[in-house]
Order: C-alpha cells, then sequence, then structure tokens
C-alpha cells in the first residue's frame, strides 16, 4: 500500500487525471479541446491556477473571504480553531456543535449532546483527516496547501428537518445556471441527488446518483441565496456554492470547485455536454498559473 501510494504521488498531475479520468468514466480525456462538463473541470484543475481558490477552500478561512463580499451576517458562528485534537477544552464548548477538518471532505463530527460524545472515535476520524492531503485523491489542487486545522462550529438545527438540507448552486461564470440537493444520506439504499432549475422545476438528469421521488418546497430564500452565489462567484469559470436556509435564515455552507473531482457520469449523457457548454474557459496563461506538472 505504500510503494502505491509513493507512485500515485509522484505522478504528474496531468497524468494522474488523465488515468483517473479513463477509469472512472470509462473513456479518454480531451484536454486540446474539451466540451463535456468533466472535461472542462480537469481542464481546469491544470490550467485554472488562482491563488484565492486556496483560501477559498478552506473551511476557516473561507468564512473570510465570503463575509468581505455578503457580510458577516451570512456565517455559521466559529466556536475555536485548533491544530491538534488535544488542543481542545471541551469544557468552554456548548452542549451541541460541530468538529470538523479545514482542508478536506468527510472529516467531520456532529456532536447533539456532549456528554455522550464518543471522544476517541471523535479523535480517531478527526486525526486521521489531519494526515491527509485531501488534494492527492483528486488532484484538487487549491486543497494541496490548506493548513491542516481542526475547526469547531454552531450546530445549525432546523425544526422541520432532523437533517439539514443544503443547497448547492451551480454557478458558471458568476451566474447560477441550476442548483441541487442531497436526499436521504442515511438510507439503506444510499444517497439521492435532485437537480433544480432557477424556478425550482425539477431537472430530469441524473450524476452518479439517482433521482429521488421526494418533492421539495421551494426554499423561502431561493431566489436571494441565487443572488449571493453569483455575488461570490464574479469571475470564476464554474465553482459550487452551498447555503443552507434554517428558520428562514441563509447561512454559508461551503465553495467547491470540483464537485465529484470531475469524475462523476450523466445520465443522459447529453447532460455532460449541456453543462460543459456553460463553462467559458479562461485563455491558458492569462490570469493563471500552469503548474500541473509539479
Amino acid at each position: 500500500m505504500k510503494n502505491k501510494n509513493f507512485f500515485i504521488k509522484i505522478l504528474s498531475d496531468k497524468m494522474y487525471i488523465k488515468l483517473m479520468y479513463h477509469k472512472r468514466l470509462k473513456k479518454k480525456l480531451n484536454l486540446k479541446n474539451p466540451q463535456t462538463f468533466n472535461e472542462k473541470l480537469q481542464w481546469l484543475k491544470l490550467y485554472d491556477r488562482n491563488p484565492k481558490y486556496t483560501q477559498m477552500v478552506d473551511k476557516y478561512e473561507a468564512k473570510k473571504y465570503v463575509s468581505n463580499i455578503i457580510g458577516d451576517e451570512f456565517i455559521i458562528p466559529t466556536l475555536g480553531i485548533y491544530e491538534r485534537f488535544d488542543d481542545i477544552n471541551f469544557d468552554e464548548l456548548p452542549e451541541k456543535f460541530v468538529m470538523k477538518c479545514t482542508h478536506d471532505s468527510g472529516g467531520v463530527v456532529i456532536c447533539k449532546d456532549k456528554g455522550k460524545l464518543d471522544m476517541d472515535n471523535a479523535k480517531s476520524k478527526l486525526e486521521n483527516s489531519l494526515r491527509n492531503n485531501y488534494y492527492y485523491s483528486g488532484r484538487e489542487w487549491p486543497y494541496k496547501n490548506v493548513k491542516p486545522r481542526i475547526i469547531i462550529e454552531k450546530l445549525l438545527e432546523d425544526d422541520e428537518n432532523e437533517d439539514l438540507v443544503d443547497y448547492k448552486f451551480m454557478c458558471f461564470n458568476g451566474k447560477v445556471k441550476c442548483s441541487f440537493v442531497c436526499l436521504n444520506r442515511r438510507s439503506k439504499d444510499g444517497l439521492n441527488v435532485d437537480f433544480y432549475d432557477l424556478k425550482w422545476n425539477k431537472m430530469h438528469f441524473e450524476r452518479h446518483y439517482s433521482n429521488s421521488n421526494i418533492v421539495l418546497d421551494k426554499p423561502k430564500n431561493y431566489d436571494n441565496m441565487i443572488k449571493l452565489a453569483e455575488k461570490l462567484s464574479q469571475e470564476i469559470p464554474f465553482v459550487r456554492v452551498d447555503f443552507y436556509e434554517v428558520k428562514g435564515k441563509i447561512y454559508f455552507g461551503e465553495l467547491t470547485f470540483f464537485p465529484g473531482c470531475g469524475f462523476e457520469e450523466f445520465t443522459p449523457e447529453k447532460w455532460d455536454n449541456i453543462l460543459g457548454s456553460w463553462i467559458e474557459l479562461p485563455k491558458k496563461g492569462e490570469k493563471n498559473e500552469d503548474i500541473s506538472s509539479r
């Protein structure tokens, strides 16, 4: 396993991306003239290297970036930021909170009762995440130099939903074209993903995950969330902007440049081309630094 990990790490970004694209999507990656959504995400990994993206994916630093653009009233309160789990003083924390790593996806511990928190399990999960450089799994370069830390936030709770629904806005060159929600995360049948247009009509395609049979009411703040997402995505070829709506209030979630690493198939396949047509790629060398071989 160590030899395999070493081999993966020494591959150039371009070579690794080509291999993974073929493995996951069963087709050759076209970087010379990318047309589809997934192809263009790979191109952006290699050639759109805006340094601000690193701040934007850091779950702590992103709050400062977002606050400067749309205001701090949309920011989930931070209760602490730590470099090690053992530095956390749990006596100072409320009964409910969320712990997560600033530099990856999935390193999250939700605490709804501090007295029942499994400390050993929480420590193991977060410390494993701290040791992991998320960049290597999909060559999402903005994560490469994010400082690994643990951020603790206020736990958001909604009286209407046990699990918070986050609304994920797909922004193309500063314009929202569609959004999606993830449902049934705890279901034995697995995650469902439903896409919606700007008028909250369901869109009839899937990306890796099947659609649900659930019809959600349009969020009260949907139109406002669209406006906020567009403010945060100006002059960016593609970025996904996530928000929560809790008791009528909007909270910022996160920014994601490469959903699914750009390795998730569309059904029908034509939607890969449709979403791809919405991305206008910058010219290589203009406001970008090609460091794909590093």
